[in-house]
């Protein structure tokens, strides 16, 4: 009986070596062809990503050629962004300098006459009078300071918008801040005889950068000088509120039409109807950069032909 099993078991044995052998096999055969697939469709999609087409996805919900597709599809996700944000930053860098040429085309331009004027002076014509050689000098420097201060502008814009500014701000005392941008538009406000008055303006201690807040009221107060006929008032308040602080310079000049509200705070705005006046595009964007770094704002009313209000808001600080 013993000897009948061993005997017949033989075969079996045999049949179901064989049966593993072809399983192993056909295992090995399809894990190949498995492999071998994904390795095309793998090359194929490293190839759309290299060719910038869409990656075809694998139609699959789950396993290795699903993992493969949906991280090839990030993966052409973030360079078309990153390609997107290079290409933004390159038209960025193209209107900068086209601005940049425009801005300073004329003041240069003016530098360029008045120096052949003064070259020219008593050389085969008439010479100039000491009175008149004064006049032309007088202005190659204010046309040599207005470029220096699109120039400096220019700098800090650059450098404000790249975070490449160490940017310290605190508690600090803002009447002397402003009385400090007051007095940097004084003789000009003068000039034009418009008066510079107050209202309501406890000091107080205000979260801000004194040299860079000082700015931004000069840019403001400029504009207001800039834009308002002779005779005409410019005045400074303030509002105190919970968390905020508004300090607000309303002015009698021109005003700006409503539809250009929101956009004259963009940088190198200017509005068509002061294209022949004296002006950059720059102060207002570069106080709205000066204002975020401070956590604070800027805001605009106006009403066009009776004058404009602009508003700075800077946190409150305990005293």
């Amino acid at each position: 009986m013993e000897w009948m099993w061993a005997e017949n078991t033989g075969p079996v044995i045999v049949v179901c070596a064989v049966m593993a052998a072809v399983i192993c096999a056909a295992a090995a055969l399809f894990f190949y062809r498995e492999k071998n697939r994904i390795y095309r469709m793998a090359c194929k999609m490293m190839d759309e990503l290299l060719d910038d087409k869409a990656v075809t996805p694998s139609g699959l919900k789950e396993g290795e050629a699903a993992v493969l597709s949906g991280k090839a599809e990030r993966i052409q996700e973030k360079l078309r962004a990153e390609i997107g944000q290079a290409a933004g930053e390159k038209e960025q860098v193209k209107s900068l300098i086209s601005n940049m040429s425009h801005q300073l085309k004329t003041p240069l331009a003016n530098i360029m006459m008045y120096e052949e004027i003064l070259s020219a002076d008593g050389k085969g014509g008439k010479s100039l009078s000491e009175e008149e050689r004064k006049h032309f000098l007088d202005k190659m420097h204010v046309q040599s300071e207005k470029v220096n201060w699109i120039l400096n502008s220019l700098f800090k814009m650059v450098k404000l918008e790249e975070n490449a500014i160490v940017f310290e701000a605190g508690p600090g005392l803002i009447r002397k801040t402003l009385l400090d941008a007051v007095n940097l538009v004084y003789e000009k406000a003068q000039k034009k005889q418009i008066e510079i008055g107050t209202e309501y303006f406890p000091d107080c201690l205000l979260y801000h950068n004194p040299k860079w807040t000082t700015e931004v009221f000069a840019n403001i107060l400029e504009n207001a000088v800039k834009y308002t006929p002779e005779y005409g008032k410019i005045t400074i308040g303030m509002r105190r509120m919970e968390m905020y602080t508004e300090i607000w310079i309303r002015d009698t000049g021109r005003g700006i039409d409503k539809g250009e509200l929101n956009s004259i705070f963009k940088r190198f705005y200017r509005s068509p109807d002061v294209e022949n006046v004296e002006g950059s595009g720059i102060g207002l964007y570069l106080g709205k950069l000066i204002l975020e770094k401070e956590k604070g704002y800027m805001n605009v009313a106006s009403v066009k032909g009776e004058g404009s209000c602009f508003s700075v808001f800077l946190q409150n600080c305990r005293n």
